[in-house]
C-alpha cells in the first residue's frame, strides 16, 4: 500500500496576506516533510470563493512545489475544466511536468460547488458539456504531432501549437474524480486514472475500484492498482477527547462543503453528506481513518482487503506531529521501506 497527501493550504481565519502566505509557506513545509517521510504523491484540490483561502491555482502552487520536492509525484485532485480556457490550461500543466521533470498527474473533474459555478456565472447544467469539450481539447493539444485547429461549441482555435511539450508522453496522466459505476467503467476504458472520494464506506469503494479493475481487463490491459486513489480523511486520536475534537472538526469541515454546494433554489445538495449530529458522527467512525494508529492500521487493512492499495489522507490541520506519527506507526504496517530516516 502506498501513501499520498491531498487537500491544500487553507489560511486559518485571517485576513491578512502575511498570514496567509505563512500558512502557504506552512504547508509547503508540511510536504516537504511528507516527502523526507516517503509519502507518495500530493494531490491539490481547486477551490474558489469560499471565504477562508482554499487554495484556488492549484497549478501555481505545484510549480513552486516542482522546485521544492525531487521525488513525489505532485497531482491536481481536480482542476474543474468547466472553469478554465483549455489550450491555456495545457500550457500551464505542461509547464509543470517540464519543471518537475515528469512528475505531474493531472486530475481533471467536472466541478460540484454550485456557489462555485454561481461565482463564474456558469450554469451547473452545463458542466459536463464543457468539461467534454475541454478534456478534448487538451488532449488533442498533448497529441498533435504539430499545430492543429479546433472548432467546437465553447472554443475556437486556429493553427496553433501547444507549448511547451510535457515530459510524460504522450502526456501526463489523467486522473477523474468518479463515483458512479459506469463513470468509472467509462474512464477506465480510456486508459485514465480514477479518484474515489472520501465519503464512501470500505465495501462502495471496495465495488468502485472492482468495477475499474473489470472494465480495465476487458479491454486486455493488465489492472494496476496504483491507477485508483481512494482519499481518506486522517483524523490521530489518542483518546476519547481528541477523538470528540475531530468528530467535531470533521462535522464542521463537512457542513462548509454542504453549504458550498448546495443550490439555494433546490431542495438539497446532490451530495451524500450528513445532515444531523449523530449522521456526522456515523460517517466519519465509517468512512475516515480516526483513532489511534493501530485502530488506523485495521481501517487500512479494511480498505486492503477490498483491493485498495493507494490511499490518500486529508488532514485538516496539517500536523506535522500527526504526519510524522502515521509514517513511524502505520506505514510500516503495510511496506518493508517506508523511508523514515527523517522521523528517526
Amino acid at each position: 500500500m502506498k501513501f499520498g497527501l491531498f487537500g491544500g493550504a487553507t489560511a486559518r481565519g485571517s485576513d491578512s496576506a502575511s498570514d496567509s502566505s505563512q500558512d502557504y509557506r506552512r504547508y509547503v513545509d508540511y510536504i516537504c516533510e511528507a516527502e523526507a517521510l516517503g509519502f507518495h504523491s500530493v494531490f491539490m484540490v481547486e477551490h474558489h470563493f469560499t471565504g477562508f483561502n482554499q487554495v484556488s491555482a492549484s497549478l501555481t502552487f505545484l510549480a513552486y512545489l516542482a522546485a521544492r520536492t525531487t521525488r513525489m509525484r505532485l497531482g491536481t485532485a481536480v482542476t474543474v475544466l468547466p472553469w478554465h480556457n483549455p489550450a491555456l490550461l495545457a500550457e500551464q500543466a505542461a509547464t509543470v511536468d517540464l519543471l518537475s521533470n515528469g512528475r505531474l498527474d493531472f486530475g481533471v473533474g467536472r466541478g460540484y460547488r454550485y456557489s462555485e459555478f454561481s461565482g463564474f456565472c456558469i450554469p451547473m447544467e452545463e458542466a459536463d458539456e464543457r468539461y467534454g469539450e475541454a478534456l478534448e481539447v487538451i488532449r488533442k493539444a498533448w497529441t498533435s504531432p504539430g499545430r492543429f485547429s479546433h472548432h467546437g461549441k465553447r472554443w475556437h482555435y486556429e493553427n496553433v501549437v501547444i507549448e511547451p511539450s510535457p515530459t510524460q508522453q504522450p502526456h501526463p496522466p489523467l486522473w477523474v474524480g468518479a463515483g458512479n459505476p459506469e463513470v468509472i467503467r467509462s474512464v477506465a476504458r480510456d486508459g485514465i486514472k480514477v479518484l474515489l472520494d472520501q465519503l464512501s464506506t470500505p465495501e462502495v469503494s471496495g465495488r468502485r475500484l472492482a468495477a475499474y479493475r473489470e472494465a480495465v481487463q476487458a479491454e486486455g490491459r493488465q489492472f494496476d492498482p496504483m491507477h485508483v486513489g481512494l482519499t481518506r480523511g486522517l483524523h490521530l486520536a489518542m483518546n476519547n477527547s481528541e477523538r470528540e475534537r475531530q468528530h467535531a472538526l470533521r462535522a464542521q469541515f463537512l457542513e462548509h462543503v454542504r453549504r458550498l454546494s448546495a443550490n439555494p433554489n433546490a431542495l438539497a445538495s446532490t451530495l451524500a453528506i450528513p445532515t444531523s449530529a449523530a449522521d456526522f458522527h456515523a460517517a466519519t467512525e465509517n468512512t475516515t481513518l480516526i483513532g489511534r494508529p493501530d485502530e488506523i492500521i485495521a481501517r487500512l487493512q479494511a480498505l486492503q482487503a477490498q483491493g485498495i492499495e493507494y490511499v490518500l489522507l486529508m488532514d485538516l490541520e496539517g500536523s506535522l506531529s500527526a504526519l510524522r506519527t502515521f509514517a513511524r506507526e502505520v506505514m510500516p504496517a503495510f511496506s518493508t521501506s517506508t523511508g523514515l530516516a527523517a522521523a528517526a
